[in-house]
């Protein structure tokens, strides 16, 4: 009887021609990648049952001409299933489809004509491709039809109910196992797939990232730098002493500017937007530009000082490049748990800035930064005519962790991604 060999646990599945035999060595463990395992199982799943019916067949002592028969029947059902339970069958158009699970169905049943009940569990692997390749509305029906055939022919052949229920469920079993493996390895490649479009999206975001931070901090001391080489220049010759000083000066923002290259390499930078604020005051003197700096705002965490900080570097930035500002007010206060920053100039750009995150301007960055924190960022021309740039943010930003370690540019980064 069938129900001799369907448990038995010692068939084994065929090794895959060409497959390549997994070396161990001491403190090593090399496994297969999960997509090709879960293919290998899903493999070898089909090949048991395949495996199931011609042991069948030979426990029923039929003559060789059968066993051969099988054979050929079992190897042309099991070449079909195959090709159905791979991940492309689920792209076929819809004719070609219904054709193979018809060709299916023909080597299905038509075998029972001949060996009866020793085909087994056949009829399951039909039922797993009926739920691979066909809508779900036209599927289920079909595999409970499937159900039905088997327990007609079980029936008819004069089984008690124990056996009759046992065949009928291990037919239906057997779909529901195939269905289940083959959409497992389905969702394992997907999963993979997955995981490298993820890889791929942190390197476009650490590129990101190291683009900003250029941006944010070389932007302000390169600006600074030719500010004063330009008033150096000027001085030589009537103002040694005084040129001999704002050379001091270009060296230490320079050396400044190389430690922020390298921090931004590295993955952060931590900035105070009280030295900030200070240091801008200074680079708009130079400039002869009247700064009033008022910061009044004690304390604050790591990631919202260096966001204010970085706004303070992009507002004086955009104001030494693009305006003629003879006046400049700085000021920071804090009302409740905003912190808010304004810049003040009476130099009116020639045109409104690019709002948009993704813009690649200063602004725009500056814009991503306070969003992913929680805050944000507003920039145009007063009624008075004055420029305006006011940035707020939370006392204690979003998407950081309450203890951070190193909360510079690169927490902002990490923040920004989780936004």
């Amino acid at each position: 009887m069938p129900s001799s060999l369907d448990s038995a646990s010692s068939v084994r599945a065929p090794a895959t021609a060409g497959a390549r035999t997994p070396s161990f060595r001491r403190g090593e463990h090399h496994e297969l990648p999960a997509p090709t395992l879960a293919k290998v199982i899903t493999i070898a799943t089909v090949v048991y049952y395949a495996a199931i019916v011609v042991l069948n067949v030979l426990w029923s002592r039929a003559r060789p001409g059968q066993v051969l028969i099988c054979v050929v029947c079992v190897t042309a059902l099991f070449v079909v299933q195959l090709l159905h339970v791979l991940p492309g069958a689920r792209r076929w158009p819809a004719p070609r489809r219904y054709v193979m699970l018809a060709v299916q169905a023909v080597l299905t049943y038509l075998p029972f004509l001949l060996f009866g009940l020793n085909w087994g569990t056949m009829a399951g692997p039909l039922a797993g491709s009926m739920l691979l390749l066909l809508p779900g509305r036209i599927a289920w029906p079909l595999y409970g039809l499937i159900a039905c055939s088997m327990l007609v022919m079980t029936v008819s052949s004069g089984l008690d109910w124990v056996m009759v229920s046992y065949m009928t469920a291990g037919s239906m079993m057997a779909g529901l196992i195939i269905y289940a493996m083959a959409r497992l390895s389905d969702l394992v490649a997907e999963v993979h797939a997955s995981r490298a479009e993820m890889a791929r999206m942190a390197v476009t975001e650490e590129r990101l990232r190291f683009a900003r931070d250029l941006h944010d901090l070389l932007g302000y001391s390169l600006s600074a730098i030719t500010l004063k080489s330009e008033l150096t220049y000027r001085l030589v010759s009537t103002r040694p002493d005084r040129a001999r000083e704002e050379i001091a000066s270009i060296l230490e923002v320079s050396r400044q500017a190389l430690s922020d290259v390298r921090r931004v390499a590295s993955g952060y930078r931590d900035m105070s937007l009280a030295e900030e604020a200070e240091s801008a005051g200074s680079i708009l003197a130079t400039a002869d530009i009247r700064a009033e700096v008022a910061v009044s705002c004690g304390r604050l965490h790591p990631v919202t000082d260096t966001v204010l900080a970085t706004a303070v570097r992009e507002g004086v930035t955009n104001l030494l490049r693009h305006s003629k500002a003879q006046t400049c007010l700085i000021s920071v206060t804090m009302e409740e748990e905003t912190v808010r920053l304004r810049l003040v100039n009476d130099g009116v750009a020639g045109q409104r800035p690019d709002r948009s995150p993704y813009s690649g301007s200063g602004l725009g960055n500056l814009r991503t930064r306070l969003v992913a924190i929680g805050g944000r960022v507003e920039a145009g021309v007063r009624e008075d005519g004055r420029f305006e740039l006011v940035a707020e943010a939370p006392v204690r930003p979003r998407n950081v962790p309450a203890s951070p370690e190193g909360n510079g540019l690169g927490a902002v980064s990490t923040a920004r991604s989780a936004a």
